[in-house]
């Protein structure tokens, strides 16, 4: 508190500003301390600031610490004194973005290479094109200088957005029409916005801010309204919740934003919470844990098999029995030894997050399990203090009669639709396999697609259609795909 409060007092100082006891007399101060380096930025976060004066807060950090501020509803603070930072003006030509935050253009190169390599992305047109039906959140684990040399070299991948640490600022790299490389699985580039926030996953204190949790909260809420994208954990999903394409694949699929990233407060943000919309004892459920009440033991941040230091987190762990010390679930895409999963901080293989929904497989006392990548799975879920939230919403099962279905990475079209000269695309099934009598929450219907795009020309690119309908399913961590005619659906939690 002392440190904050004499950082702001060499702010006013430095501003030639008295140290009144009016808050209003500091929006200065608190522009500047954001470290913005134009005037937008600035103003976005000080705004933000003053917004939770006026209204009030009362919340625990991430640390565990309740904080109460009292509503100040009257409080006007003197905005002209902006001017006395001397910060120059954002340009802010060709930028998608709402008026709410500050936001810049950093193009990433589309540049022919040798032979026939290009960068480092693809025109289309979306969503006339193709629909748009993911926003994939990840993290850079990198900084921000870091992050926008990698997007301006031609030959690197690319994604959308990427969003500053400190104070909340956007840069915006590629057109929401066209195609960014950056989820590792070239069905969802194709159908997705990639938005990128500094930091690491393992030091969530120093890199998720609040800043730039509000800042991401209003671009993805505009982009959503723009491309007509659920607000739900269906569609807007993390990097850790893409599927590998292949069995081979899986192991090297990224996992950030990780098990620190706060979707609770995330979707608080954009208006859209989590809340119960079912039955406490409904055949479906959200993930809900407290954030800052949950701190699962985590390794691997620092040094590979040490304790993370304990902190609040939106995931829950998953057991093969209800007993806290029953074996983690396995995951045989990441573990083909049959292993279980492991509590490190980046193994996806017994984890649900926040906002994730599951078709329950059962229940005792204190435990529920759910079905998730061909097993039960079971997370502490006392009814005094919940873990989930009661759901209702559709369900996909093995149609009648099939032991089993495979279940996909993408949602390719069968090979008859292919035209001559563009290479058929195996469907290849992931590891897993989803039993009868098991059940798995629905999300997006997603008809066969293919953009075939190997030029630098977008004259050349072509999308290829097939009969073939695929529906998402919430299957473990990640997402993943299972033919229509694999599957009936039917109701849970009405």
């Amino acid at each position: 508190m002392r440190g904050g409060a004499a950082l702001l007092a060499a702010e006013q100082k430095r501003l030639g500003l008295p140290l009144s006891k009016d808050p209003a007399d500091w929006y200065g101060a608190v522009a500047a301390y954001s470290g913005a380096t134009d005037t937008a930025t600035a103003a976005v976060f000080a705004g933000d600031v003053y917004d939770v004066l006026r209204r009030g807060e009362r919340r625990r950090t991430d640390g565990g610490q309740q904080v109460t501020l009292p509503a100040a509803p009257g409080l006007a603070p003197r905005t002209g004194q902006a001017g006395r930072l001397g910060l120059p003006t954002l340009a802010t030509t060709g930028v998608e973005c709402p008026p709410t935050v500050a936001c810049e253009s950093v193009p990433a190169p589309y540049e022919k290479l040798e032979g026939k390599d290009y960068g480092n992305h693809d025109i289309a047109d979306r969503p006339a094109s193709q629909k748009v039906d993911f926003i994939v959140v990840h993290d850079t684990e990198g900084t921000w200088e870091t992050t926008l040399k990698l997007i301006k070299d031609p030959a690197y991948v690319s994604w959308n957005y990427t969003i500053r640490s400190a104070d909340g600022h956007i840069a915006q790299h590629v057109p929401t029409k066209d195609v960014a490389w950056h989820a590792g699985n070239w069905y969802v580039n194709a159908k997705s916005v990639g938005i990128e926030h500094e930091g690491f996953l393992a030091q969530p204190d120093a890199w998720y801010t609040e800043a730039m949790y509000r800042a991401s909260a209003r671009l993805v809420r505009h982009l959503a309204r723009k491309l007509n994208i659920p607000l739900d954990r269906q569609h807007i999903i993390g990097h850790d919740n893409v599927p590998g394409t292949t069995t081979g694949t899986i192991p090297g699929m990224h996992t950030d934003p990780g098990p620190y990233w706060d979707w609770a407060h995330y979707f608080e943000l954009m208006g859209a919470p989590f809340t119960a919309t079912g039955s406490p004892f409904s055949g479906m459920v959200t993930i809900a844990p407290v954030y800052a009440d949950r701190k699962p033991v985590y390794t691997g941040c620092a040094k590979p098999g040490e304790p993370c230091t304990p902190h609040g987190s939106g995931a829950v762990r998953l057991y093969t029995a209800p007993r806290d010390d029953a074996p983690l679930v396995q995951d045989i895409g990441l573990h083909p030894d049959g292993s279980p999963s492991t509590p490190g901080v980046n193994d996806t293989g017994a984890r649900a997050s926040t906002g994730q929904q599951f078709a329950v497989a059962d229940r005792i006392a204190g435990w529920t399990a759910v079905w998730y990548l061909g097993q039960k799975a079971w997370f502490r879920d006392p009814w005094w203090d919940p873990t989930a939230l009661g759901a209702h919403g559709r369900v996909i099962t093995p149609r009648e009669g099939l032991k089993e279905i495979p279940v996909y990475g993408r949602a390719f079209p069968e090979k008859e639709a292919y035209p001559e000269g563009v290479p058929v695309q195996a469907v290849t099934p992931l590891p897993y396999r989803l039993a009868a009598g098991q059940a798995y929450v629905l999300g997006a219907t997603s008809p066969s697609e293919y953009l075939w795009a190997t030029t630098y020309e977008p004259a050349g690119h072509k999308i290829i259609r097939g009969k073939d309908v695929y529906y998402e399913i919430q299957f473990g961590h990640r997402v993943a795909f299972v033919k229509a005619s694999d599957v009936r659906i039917r109701r849970s939690g009405w």
